[in-house]
């Protein structure tokens, strides 16, 4: 449904009320983001974990994000060519991902990301 508004000035503007409901619900969304939205150090990606004695050897023995952790583990397979050359989504292990992976001799990435967490507290 178009109105119409008409001004002094003799000049009319067109609302489409799909759209006036669409920009009152963005401007709720971010009025409600930015009363929430406080930046909580030392939560989610960027909190401090310690990694594991078997992962220590790939990521380093001190705490660091959990991000770091990630491109850590990323940047191990790259340096040592671990990454599948036929499947590029399989990772084979190494005597140091081994232990990481449970012992598995391969093992998806998706599944590897979840291999990790278990090793980070």
């Amino acid at each position: 449904m178009v109105a119409r508004i008409a001004f002094d000035a003799g000049t009319s503007v067109s609302h489409n009320r799909a759209n006036q409901k669409n920009e009152s619900r963005g401007k709720e969304t971010m009025a409600t983001k930015k009363a929430s939205g406080s930046k909580g150090g030392g939560k989610g990606l960027s909190a401090p974990v310690q990694p594991s004695a078997d992962l220590a050897p790939i990521v380093g023995g001190k705490p660091i994000p959990r991000s770091e952790v990630t491109k850590k583990v990323w940047d191990y397979i790259k340096a040592h060519g671990l990454q599948d050359q036929t499947n590029r989504r399989m990772i084979n292990a190494d005597d140091n991902l081994r232990k990481i992976f449970n012992g598995k001799k391969q093992v998806s990435m998706f599944e590897m990301t979840a291999l990790v967490n278990k090793h980070l507290s």
